[in-house]
């Protein structure tokens, strides 16, 4: 099956195009499949083979969307192998997808975000960046790997709006807001060249040695924030692209915006934040209805 798996992945990065970091989870799944599956062609697999798959995956502790992840790379590179006439039937057809307990997104009260927005103070070169950044990820609800990678000819503060590429290699405009625009703005002006050190970086985000500003850098740029700002809730980057999209719902935003202010392929993926508001009226009608 390996020559099989070789075809699959080379398909999805040449036909399918989709982003390294996709073909390498799908590769990570499917060679623990076919690992557990042992010397099989792609003929000899049967349901029950998957099933057995899937059951070992739980009694190993594997959470159900895990589970279910590897449910769907196992479904592509069936549907593959039939499409392509490597066998007549796709074993997975009949399986159903782990059920689990959705876990909702943490996300930040409006306070604490005004709190976390206001840590940086000061003038310094550092204290504009990080205050650029944490504005920048809250008005646009980037991923932090978008945010780190963006470009300064990405980012038109002017207009009000940046391109940013995300998930496949898909582009996407995103509007910034008057507080980013502003604190960007001050960012660039004031601080970036100092950042540089007279160097050269295409990157609109520089560490403090001058280069690209890493995912775990302003990983460490948020906790430190945080903490300075008071904020106790155990917070990531994540956290505040959630806040961003629970905020956007909370005030009136439609999701089909969100969506695609996010970059999410499919809508189901949003809709997880229609759960959190509604969980939040529920836990506002507890807290302050008189018979709540």
């Amino acid at each position: 099956m390996d020559r099989f798996l070789d075809l699959f992945l080379n398909y999805l990065l040449v036909e399918k195009g989709a982003a390294a970091n996709t073909v390498e989870a799908y590769s990570r799944d499917l060679t623990r499949y076919l690992g557990y599956l042992g010397e099989r062609t792609p003929s000899q697999i049967r349901p029950t083979d998957v099933a057995g798959y899937l059951a070992h995956l739980k009694g190993e502790g594997i959470a159900p969307r895990s589970r279910a992840r590897a449910l769907s790379a196992l479904r592509m590179l069936h549907r593959f192998l039939v499409v392509e006439g490597y066998c007549e039937t796709n074993p997975t057809s009949i399986i159903e997808a782990p059920k689990g307990v959705q876990k909702l997104p943490r996300v930040l009260s409006c306070r604490d975000v005004e709190a976390l927005l206001a840590a940086p103070l000061g003038t310094g070169a550092i204290e504009l960046r990080d205050a650029a950044m944490l504005e920048l990820l809250y008005a646009t609800g980037l991923r932090v790997s978008e945010l780190v990678g963006l470009a300064v000819a990405e980012v038109n503060v002017s207009a009000g709006y940046l391109m940013t590429i995300g998930k496949g290699d898909k582009e996407r405009l995103v509007p910034m807001g008057e507080s980013s625009c502003k604190a960007v703005s001050r960012y660039l002006a004031l601080a970036r060249g100092e950042l540089l050190k007279g160097g050269t970086s295409s990157r609109l985000f520089l560490s403090r040695l001058g280069k690209g500003m890493t995912r775990q850098a302003f990983w460490n740029i948020v906790k430190k924030r945080a903490l300075q700002a008071g904020v106790r809730s155990n917070i990531s980057p994540h956290t505040l692209r959630h806040s961003f999209a629970t905020h956007l719902l909370d005030n009136g935003a439609d999701l089909r915006s969100v969506q695609i202010m996010l970059g999410h392929a499919d809508l189901s993926s949003t809709q997880i934040y229609t759960h959190v508001t509604r969980e939040r009226l529920k836990q506002l009608h507890v807290q302050f209805h008189p018979r709540g």
